[in-house]
């Protein structure tokens, strides 16, 4: 009865672990919105990293976040580090590419509670009347994450902070183009 049991177990065991192995390598989060402001005042409320406290889900999430901001803070080169509560985490980011009113990558490095190495970017699209901006992360899943996968969507973790941020932004840089007034914001 006991090898039974046992036998039963390792079979769990084997097909949680094919089950795990199964999952997709890599994972992309994205959303987008339209901004009623011009892609260059769009853009620089990312380029510039001393302005992401002002629109950012998580600098909400632990407003006494320790923050550190390298000495250029806009453009390609600038980094931003952040020391939170357990919601935000710790990490650090690094802009990589910085195309004036158009793209920026963004290196996103985790160090709590998890490390993990992602891409971010954002694409600002010229429209009638404004910007369609894009905030998108895509990374790779390791086999621990893949495992956490299967018990929590990337997509609907993320993808709802996303959203904020972007109305954050899109509120930002519609005041600072005068097409919103401030007491209109909300």
């Amino acid at each position: 009865m006991f090898k039974k049991i046992l036998l039963v177990i390792a079979v769990l065991i084997a097909g949680f672990l094919i089950v795990v192995a199964m999952q997709p390598s890599e994972f992309r989060v994205e959303r987008s919105t339209l901004v009623a402001a011009p892609p260059e005042t769009t853009f620089a409320q990312v380029n510039e990293f001393h302005n992401w406290p002002s629109w950012s889900p998580w600098a909400k999430m632990d407003p006494s976040m320790e923050t550190t901001f390298s000495e250029m803070s806009a453009g390609t080169g600038a980094t931003y580090a952040w020391k939170g509560n357990s919601k935000v985490g710790e990490g650090s980011m690094t802009i990589t590419e910085s195309r004036p009113a158009s793209y920026i990558a963004i290196d996103l490095a985790f160090l709590k509670p998890f490390k993990a190495t992602n891409l971010t970017e954002f694409t600002f699209k010229p429209i009638h009347g404004g910007t369609q901006l894009t905030w998108a992360m895509s990374g790779k899943n390791n086999f621990m994450a893949k495992a956490i996968c299967l018990f929590m969507n990337m997509d609907k973790m993320v993808g709802g902070d996303f959203k904020k941020g972007l109305a954050g932004i899109k509120k930002n840089a519609e005041i600072a183009s005068g097409w919103r007034k401030p007491d209109a914001a909300k």
